[in-house]
């Protein structure tokens, strides 16, 4: 069952960790670079991750989920904290070949099922720092990812005022902040999801989201 009212929209962060900017090689980003994914794509605990056909490179991504408490617009990184509802961990499963080959991430991201969050939303008021929060991946009981968001580039005020000069932020809207190193895709060899997978999203706090991958 998923754990929130289904958003206006989710927004998410690209290259947004340290350790994830140097496991690819590039330099940190100057701004956030945003990108979205689609509400289609969302699911709650032990619901099923889908791999389509169209795709066969399809990867995990830990992620801290904010989830937004009320209409804002134009807010400061000072008080962009007191418009959080609450947070949720996050799964930003990503189809690496649609994504490389459209040369940008909407397609590849938002594929049915390709947004797993849970296993509850959060309250803000139970997480009093969201900069200090370890996170990490396990795929079939293997530990993937294991940072902390203290390694974000841009943390969650940050992104939140950044966001909001250009874009209203309505109750609800979502916002995954991006993922730590250990994705799969950048392993040697990679490491992609398959059918009969089982991947956890656990983060300090916020508990841990698992979810099944099977064939579409």
């Amino acid at each position: 069952m998923l754990p929130i009212d289904r958003p206006q929209k989710i927004i998410c962060i690209g290259l947004n960790y340290r350790d994830h900017a140097e496991e690819q090689g590039v330099a940190l980003p100057e701004r956030p670079l945003l990108f979205a994914k689609w509400p289609n794509t969302l699911i709650g605990p032990g619901q099923p991750i889908v791999i389509p056909p169209i795709t066969h490179q399809v990867d995990y991504e830990a992620e801290l989920g904010v989830v937004i408490g009320r209409r804002l617009r134009a807010v400061s990184a000072e008080n962009a904290l007191e418009a959080v509802a609450g947070y949720v961990c996050l799964n930003d499963v990503s189809a690496r070949d649609l994504q490389f080959a459209d040369k940008q991430w909407v397609r590849g991201k938002s594929l049915d099922t390709f947004c797993p969050v849970g296993p509850r939303l959060v309250p803000a008021s139970e997480v009093p720092d969201p900069q200090a929060l370890s996170i990490r991946a396990i795929l079939n009981g293997q530990v993937m990812q294991d940072s902390s968001t203290a390694n974000m580039v841009f943390g969650v005020a940050e992104l939140i005022a950044f966001i909001s000069q250009a874009i209203t932020l309505e109750p609800g809207d979502l916002i995954a902040t991006g993922t730590p190193a250990g994705v799969g895709v950048f392993r040697d060899p990679p490491v992609l999801l398959k059918p009969g997978d089982e991947v956890t999203i656990e983060i300090e706090r916020l508990g841990a989201l698992t979810n099944p991958v099977v064939a579409g």
